[in-house]
């Protein structure tokens, strides 16, 4: 049998999360000597001193460090088995919360809602759109349950749904599209470039070339396509949106040496499939039967 109980764990990494008796008390709403006994019988089981007291701070002794990782990996497991127990005494999820990067096929995915909310019409969808590293941002912060993101995260569950493919484009009456040669990136930095911003708040990610010297930075790929439309720059856009305003000759490819046009993946991501509730389960199978349909 165990000698520790998970909440002599959680007690003794609230100590050192609070750097003391007194903050860890306060934490976890147990009275100071509450605390300080079962630190002390978890030392006491496993014949180790964890921590050291100077003053009013508790300090974590080189053996504490040590076992304190491995009681970090213990709680967090703890906690996710918890979670799923609890998704399966509730049932049905309320809510269903997703980060969607903005290039991902809107067709797909309200198709892909419409056929979940359809089995379960109760369920309310809380949608994010979010560019780059966004999504991601989101998903490890625990804010949504799914997120579509075109940066995989290893490790956890992580299903590749379809390629994107960019075109280099601006309006049909840009300069750029005067030139009879091809273009080459030198010719690009004459003319100002449209970029969409990463979404995530911590971290930066860039795609597509950037090296213009003139270049409008945005938030949202909509006003990217707008401006371009509006023969404001060129950018690289996605063909999925695009599409209909090249039938209609409002936008032009580039004529460009190389690099016209690029890929990008996208992958639905989740950090606990077994932490899912049926209707997230749902849509999982829903958008990805329908991608692998648009996209076959």
């Amino acid at each position: 049998m165990a000698k520790a109980t998970l909440e002599q764990w959680r007690m003794f990494k609230a100590v050192v999360d609070h750097g003391g008796f007194a903050g860890a008390s306060a934490a976890v709403h147990k009275s100071q000597s509450t605390v300080h006994h079962a630190v002390q019988k978890l030392e006491g089981a496993l014949q180790v001193k964890l921590l050291e007291v100077k003053g009013r701070k508790a300090f974590l002794t080189d053996n504490g460090k040590l076992i304190l990782r491995r009681a970090e990996f213990l709680i967090e497991e703890a906690s996710k088995i918890e979670s799923v127990a609890s998704t399966l005494s509730e049932g049905i999820e309320s809510t269903l919360k997703i980060a969607v990067d903005e290039v991902f096929p809107h067709s797909i995915l309200y198709q892909a809602l419409a056929k979940t909310s359809e089995l379960y019409p109760l369920l309310k969808i809380d949608l994010v759109e979010s560019v780059l590293t966004g999504a991601n941002e989101l998903l490890s912060n625990a804010v949504v349950d799914l997120a579509i993101s075109s940066i995989p995260v290893y490790g956890i569950s992580c299903t590749k749904l379809c390629d994107i493919e960019f075109i280099a484009v601006a309006h049909k009456d840009h300069p750029l599209h005067q030139r009879v040669e091809q273009l080459n990136f030198h010719d690009l930095k004459l003319h100002r470039q449209v970029v969409v911003r990463d979404s995530a708040t911590y971290t930066s990610h860039n795609e597509g070339w950037l090296g213009a010297d003139m270049r409008w930075t945005v938030s949202h790929l909509r006003n990217s396509i707008d401006m371009v439309s509006q023969n404001l720059g060129y950018a690289w856009l996605p063909n999925t949106q695009i599409s209909h305003l090249i039938e209609d000759q409002t936008l032009k490819a580039l004529n460009l040496e190389q690099g016209t046009t690029r890929t990008l993946n996208l992958y639905l991501m989740c950090n606990d499939i077994a932490r899912l509730g049926p209707a997230a389960q749902e849509f999982k199978k829903q958008l990805i039967a329908l991608t692998n349909f648009e996209f076959a």
